[in-house]
């Protein structure tokens, strides 16, 4: 991938880990994370899976960077 190619994507996965996250918040506001803890622990991990990809992209970001740059 091109370096501007992982930086969308990189975007696009801290839009999902935001939204990802404010769900998470309302899930515990109401107790869901009670009631539904299979559901809970999709949430997050979904959350960790995103966050994951995303540090992957931003280093394969840097790493083309770095190359590109010698």
């Amino acid at each position: 991938m091109q370096p501007d190619e992982h930086e969308q994507v990189a975007l696009s996965l801290e839009t999902l880990i935001r939204e990802t996250q404010a769900t998470i918040e309302r899930v515990e506001q109401h107790g869901l994370d009670i009631a539904m803890p299979e559901d809970y622990q999709a949430l997050l991990d979904i959350l960790d899976s995103a966050i994951k990809q995303q540090r992957e992209h931003t280093m394969g970001m840097l790493s083309n960077v770095q190359y590109s740059a010698k």
